[in-house]
């Protein structure tokens, strides 16, 4: 590990977690970015970044990366030094905590760091530097997840960056607790949280998802899966999506970013589209 030179980047958050709060998270990470962790020359890292006040999700972080690449390694950052004392005796074959915050204090290029429920509690001014800081942190195919859930993971969005930034928006729910696709807007990243209103293309994208929902009302009676599963197809034949029904059964839909992006380009040459 990187030896300790400078104070922590960041502030503390709530720390607020959960066991099996990022588990829709994990998974989707787990089947897009496997191949690409198991192309690693060598043991590939993740990075669990802001895991909070107790370790769970680093813990489970690497039980599902395993799942994927058996030679994976986690490390659980935090930027409250009492939280990380906590978390050490958790340690083991694959897993250790440091001390640190967005300067990301593990050696050398990492092929995950996973931030969730960190950004949220920034300003939304602050999001363009603090992805610009953590892609570059990140080895050639690896990825930045960063997004926000509630607080027993029934619904999450994230973005999805590469090294030259966004590529993807994800939003995921457990089908049953769903009463409308709008109820995600609530969980929007912060990039995305005060775009939800009409102009903006997220804005529409909901829109178009809640009339789309309604449009398959009578796929209810087969269940919610189906449901959404037909919700999603209307919404492809106007939305880019990049996935297909084997996550859509898993309450999931993913979208490029630069259809959902914010129009005025206010993170700070994020607003464009990116296919690095």
């Amino acid at each position: 590990m990187a030896p300790r030179t400078t104070r922590p980047v960041g502030t503390i958050t709530r720390g607020t977690t959960n066991p099996n709060r990022l588990r829709r998270q994990d998974r989707w990470i787990a089947a897009v970015h496997g191949p690409a962790l198991r192309r690693s020359a060598g043991a590939p890292v993740a990075v669990d970044l802001g895991y909070g006040a107790a370790p769970w999700t680093a813990v489970e972080l690497l039980a599902r990366l395993r799942t994927a690449d058996p030679r994976a390694r986690v490390v659980g950052v935090e930027i409250e030094p009492a939280r990380v004392a906590a978390a050490k005796p958790y340690e083991r074959e694959g897993l250790a905590f440091r001390h640190g915050g967005f300067e990301v204090p593990v050696a050398g290029e990492v092929a995950l760091i996973r931030a969730a429920n960190v950004l949220r509690q920034y300003d939304e001014d602050q999001v363009a530097a603090v992805w610009a800081r953590l892609c570059g942190r990140l080895a050639p195919e690896g990825l930045l997840v960063e997004g926000t859930c509630d607080e027993i993971g029934r619904r999450h969005v994230w973005v999805a960056l590469g090294r030259g930034g966004p590529r993807t928006v994800t939003f995921a729910t457990r089908l049953g607790s769903l009463d409308r696709p709008s109820d995600l807007a609530e969980r929007l990243p912060k990039a995305l949280i005060h775009r939800n209103v009409p102009g903006e293309p997220v804005h529409a994208f909901l829109r178009d998802f809640d009339r789309a929902w309604a449009a398959a009302a009578p796929y209810a009676s087969l269940g919610a899966r189906q449901r959404w599963i037909r919700s999603v197809r209307e919404l492809a034949g106007d939305w880019p999506l990049t996935d297909g029904p084997r996550r859509w059964r898993q309450g999931e839909v993913t979208v490029r970013w630069e259809a959902l992006a914010p129009r005025d380009g206010g993170l700070a040459g994020y607003g464009t589209p990116n296919s690095a």
